[in-house]
């Protein structure tokens, strides 16, 4: 015969199942975390590679920081204070989108003795102008900051190295660095095989006006994600200015499908100054849907890239990594990769 909730054992047995729906409410609406918990890091070792730096000259790098893609970041920053001749003399500048004390805090813990500043990237200066692309990764904010650099560096930055957080330099950055620029505001290692005309769609290439745009210019395929940039000379020329402008016509009319890089494109395809291949082993993660395995491309290499969908963490993680992401794993100062490596 069923207890009823009035004998003692009705009533244990009542109370208990309150307990267990209160318990299994509670954890329905607990609210989840506004954002991914930062991993944790081994400290990395310092570095003196040489006797003879030059006590001023700092070579300035800039990347974004977001906690998604912070174990690439440490990766690419302990990659190049390896591999420089004067780890003393970089300075790294991060963009964030909001101030992320715990992620700071990895930093100054993982490198006690790193040369940084971090900088506040307004979000709502492109959140109205972005277009949905062919990869949501690709839509951003903090994707479109490179086009704000000289917006929010000090004046007394005169020119950078803007990396991706999925790169690895195993050649001396200032080198890179050190590239005559010119007369031209950016450098970057530069595509001219590539098929230019899929960077954009039929309906800009049917319209005479916009299909213009290149008339006079021999136009390459250059890869955002490794650009030496002369800040002083974006600002004089309101760059800033042009790509908004760019990303207005993208909202009336859709003209590319790739994110921040078809404006770069526009205004600088065919005017940069060509950089060798080498700085750029771009495309390491797959192409943009399905983030297939790639192979190496013959020649020498300074900087490994894995643009693309796969990044080499989460490959390596799921233990089905491509062979070059193997190339990265040393680099990986992530707590836990440790045991994997030895495995």
């Amino acid at each position: 015969m069923a207890s009823s909730p009035s004998s003692p054992f009705g009533l244990l047995t009542f109370f208990s199942f309150i307990l267990l729906v209160s318990a299994i409410r509670i954890d329905i609406i607990r609210k989840p975390s506004s954002s991914p918990a930062v991993p944790k890091f081994r400290e990395a070792p310092a570095f003196r590679n040489a006797d003879d730096c030059p006590p001023s000259g700092h070579v300035d790098i800039v990347m974004t920081l977001d906690a998604n893609y912070l174990r690439g970041t440490m990766a690419a920053v302990l990659s190049m204070l390896q591999h420089t001749s004067c780890p003393e003399s970089v300075r790294f500048h991060f963009l964030a989108a909001r101030p992320e004390p715990e992620i700071l805090s990895s930093i100054r813990s993982t490198f006690p003795y790193l040369d940084f500043r971090v900088h506040r990237f307004e979000s709502r200066r492109v959140r109205g102008k972005i277009s949905r692309s062919i990869r949501q990764a690709l839509d951003q904010p903090l994707n479109y900051a490179r086009f704000y650099l000289a917006d929010m560096l000090p004046a007394d930055v005169r020119r950078v190295i803007y990396l991706d957080s999925d790169v690895i330099v195993v050649d001396d950055v200032r080198q890179l660095w050190e590239v005559e620029l010119g007369d031209k505001v950016v450098a970057a290692p530069e595509y001219c095989h590539a098929n230019f005309t899929k960077y954009f769609t039929e309906s800009f290439w049917s319209d005479p006006e916009l299909a213009g745009t290149f008339k006079g210019r021999r136009p390459c395929y250059f890869n955002t994600g490794v650009m030496v940039m002369d800040v002083k000379k974006w600002r004089e020329g309101e760059y800033t200015k042009r790509m908004e402008e760019w990303m207005v016509v993208q909202k009336h009319k859709r003209i590319y499908h790739l994110g921040s890089l078809p404006p770069f494109l526009l205004v600088l395809a065919g005017e940069i100054k060509a950089v060798d291949h080498r700085w750029n082993q771009h495309g390491l993660g797959g192409d943009n849907m399905e983030g297939k395995c790639r192979h190496l491309h013959p020649g020498p290499i300074s900087l490994l890239h894995w643009s693309g969908k796969g990044k080499p963490w989460l490959r390596l993680d799921s233990r089905k990594p491509c062979a070059v992401d193997h190339l990265w794993a040393p680099y990986d100062l992530y707590k836990s990769s440790s045991v994997f490596l030895e495995e």
